[in-house]
């Protein structure tokens, strides 16, 4: 498979060899025929990757603010890296997608092998799409025809939200491609239509349409021209399609509509308005999403979930096809917005273009090549041979490339010498990515197939929380070391299967609990050996809030933020502690109408069979600016403060006062050595197995603690 890709630092826009995707439940797997390059969104990206860092920060400024607040709690160094690692990301580009269905994920009905569709897939050889945002094409509209409907619909829910009625007279600010095909779906609902907009070109296409038009540019009045339009009385409604940092586009569009007038922003503009044009009209201003109800919706669009159609008409989904039956029905014509067509081989030519023709509409991608040859589900990146003899170092696969893989856990194994041999993901595009930069032999599509490959020894489970646990069993099933990062699993049942796994398979197993290996914990745990006493901890973490929709809270697929993250304290306090877990309580805040999820804000008290206990307070309603985690443990008269992973501090201790870092050192590259370390040389787990496990079981158990209230 090639899919296009941006870099984000340089702006460099790519075509890349990846493994092809596989279909998921939910999903259709579909081989491409013909794409259209977007000349509002994807233009913007473009111009924003080419910029400047500068320019970029201007761009951003709350991204910029974030940054500042990250710098004073984790430190300079460890932001910058931040920084530049999300600055170096490739992201995929393209939303306008048409091909054949090739296969039918599980779950999913009313679609078949060989159906033409169109989708909001990216600009990719065979693409893997959930099945709400996908919509199957009449015989009667070709695929370049199609490849316009999810452009349309964006359009067409701004039409929606207008509500315009036969006679009605509306403005059309900005007449790109989605001003153009919004003209021309006001036109299909009776309205007369004024275009407004720069480019005299364009204006020529709407008045193709039947629109009438005006030319800011040429010196004429856009409010003059609205009110003739209007004959006097004010227009109806405006959509503004327009893509600008001026504030003009609203505030033209309120002083030349009439009373109660519509408007709807379906484009980007300035939002500076004036109070008085709107609320002496009682005009009514609304903000389009997308391609209508169900966009960012994760039970709707990953989850296949669909609105029932007594309730919600007119979904994304609907929307498209709505826009297909105009297709079909002569009603929409996208014959003359098509610019130019490029073959997908040449795609970066096309960006270039995109880049330097400010008047270029609708560029399409045409895809010629056989669709068979797309399929391959696993990709070489580098011919040096990965086996144990040759470079004397685990040979490792990985599952997973997502974030954390990609900016942690695959730079600290390089680091520690890691023979790094496949990477997979299952969609393809994220481990060709990765792997490429970081030096791994292969990406792959199968990750049951990097498990049985004999020449991999050790592999790294970093995918979503809910396959940690199965993953983890088939590779040690399959005769492989483990590390996995946490939670090891999601509910006791999983658990069992891993522990089952683990005692069958003679290998190592360890679960990335970097903070016990962090430099700063080392030395207090070897302040701590010097005591006698039981301990008392108090340690918290500052997690900060992640939106109610997050998978991360759902108990089937994140297992909740306790198990998903809470988990590492669990860890850091048994580590500290230095004895069993005997007890484990854990208080919850209360329901709440203020709050969406209450789950991510608990206390949890640990006993240990030395006498030693502690509280855990894991809470999500914290200042930003306050650091993310603290650690505090008082015994025998005297008191060890851990600061963020950065300051280590005693008091009334003897001998200590202070440690600290030049930047911030979860442990991550040594948690990681700790692990190759013992696979290369036979040695001990570095984390007991039956500490994992006993770890496992408390979190576990405190989760269950709170959602039993």
């Amino acid at each position: 498979m090639k899919q296009v890709l941006q870099d984000l630092s340089s702006g460099t826009t790519s075509l890349l060899d990846c493994p092809a995707p596989k279909v998921r439940a939910g999903q259709l797997l579909i081989d491409t025929t013909v794409s259209l390059i977007s000349t509002g969104t994807e233009r913007m990206l473009v111009d924003f990757g080419r910029s400047g860092l500068i320019a970029k920060a201007r761009a951003q400024p709350d991204k910029v603010r974030q940054v500042l607040a990250k710098a004073r709690t984790d430190g300079v160094l460890t932001t910058v890296a931040a920084v530049r690692s999300k600055l170096n990301e490739a992201i995929p580009l393209g939303y306008c997608n048409v091909g054949r269905v090739r296969e039918v994920g599980a779950g999913v009905g009313g679609f078949e092998a060989g159906d033409r569709v169109v989708s909001n897939g990216p600009h990719a050889d065979v693409v893997a799409v959930p099945v709400n945002l996908c919509a199957r094409i009449p015989d009667a509209v070709s695929d370049e025809a199609a490849s316009f409907a999810v452009l349309a619909s964006i359009g067409l829910q701004g039409v929606r939200l207008a509500a315009p009625t036969i006679g009605e007279a509306f403005v059309v600010t900005g007449v790109g491609t989605i001003g153009l095909l919004t003209v021309q779906l006001l036109r299909a609902n009776g309205c007369r239509v004024l275009a407004i907009d720069f480019d005299s070109a364009k204006l020529a296409l709407a008045a193709q349409f039947g629109a009438e038009t005006c030319n800011p540019g040429a010196g004429e009045d856009a409010v003059a021209a609205g009110l003739a339009f209007s004959r006097g009385i004010g227009v109806d409604g405006v959509i503004i399609t327009a893509s600008t940092k001026s504030s003009d586009p609203v505030t033209q569009a309120a002083q030349m509509s009439r009373k109660r007038g519509r408007i709807v922003l379906v484009g980007v503009t300035g939002l500076e308005l004036n109070r008085a044009d709107f609320y002496e009209k009682e005009l009514s201003f609304q903000v389009s999403c997308s391609y209508g109800p169900g966009r960012y919706d994760p039970a709707y669009e990953q989850g296949g979930h669909d609105y029932p159609v007594g309730f919600v008409r007119w979904t994304e989904q609907r929307n498209i096809a709505a826009v297909l039956d105009l297709m079909a029905a002569g009603r929409i014509d996208v014959a003359p917005l098509i610019s130019r067509r490029v073959p997908f081989e040449q795609a970066p030519e096309a960006y270039d273009v995109l880049a330097s023709d400010k008047s270029a509409l609708g560029i399409l991608l045409t895809y010629d090549h056989p669709a068979d040859a797309r399929h391959a589900a696993a990709v070489p990146l580098d011919p040096t041979p990965r086996t144990a003899a040759a470079a004397g170092k685990p040979v490792v696969g990985f599952i997973g490339a997502g974030n954390y893989a990609s900016r942690v856990l695959i730079p600290a194994f390089k680091a520690a010498g890691a023979s790094l041999h496949s990477i997979a993901s299952a969609g393809g595009s994220s481990s060709a990515i990765h792997g490429r930069r970081a030096g791994f032999a292969n990406a792959t599509s199968d990750a049951a197939a990097l498990v049985a490959d004999p020449a991999i020894s050790t592999v790294v489970v970093a995918t979503r929380h809910d396959s940690h646990a199965r993953f983890t069993a088939d590779a040690l099933a399959a005769g492989k070391h483990v590390f996995v990062e946490k939670p090891l699993a999601l509910t006791r049942d999983e658990l069992e299967r891993v522990e089952q796994a683990h005692a069958a398979s003679g290998r190592l197993l360890m679960v990335g609990f970097n903070r016990r290996f962090a430099p700063l914990t080392v030395r207090m745990k070897k302040l701590l050996a010097a005591t006698a006493e039981p301990k008392s901890f108090v340690m918290v973490m500052n997690a900060g809030a992640i939106p109610a929709d997050h998978w991360v809270h759902d108990p089937a697929v994140g297992g909740g933020r306790i198990v998903g993250e809470a988990c590492h304290l669990i860890d850091l306090m048994r580590f500290l502690a230095g004895a069993p877990i005997t007890s484990v309580a854990a208080l919850g805040m209360g329901a709440s109408d203020a709050l969406a999820v209450t789950a991510d804000k608990a206390s949890i008290a640990l006993g240990f069979a030395d006498g030693s206990f502690g509280t855990i307070h894991y809470l999500a309603n914290g200042g930003a600016s306050f650091p993310k985690e603290r650690v505090e443990v008082f015994v025998q008269g005297r008191t060890l403060l851990l600061d963020n992973f950065r300051t280590l501090r005693g008091f009334d201790w003897p001998g200590f006062r202070k440690q600290a870092l030049w930047r911030q050192d979860k442990g991550q590259a040594a948690c990681a050595a700790a692990f190759l370390d013992a696979v290369e040389h036979g040695g001990e787990a570095p984390i007991a197995a039956a500490e994992l496990f006993e770890v496992a079981r408390a979190t576990i158990d405190a989760a269950e603690q709170l959602r039993r209230g």
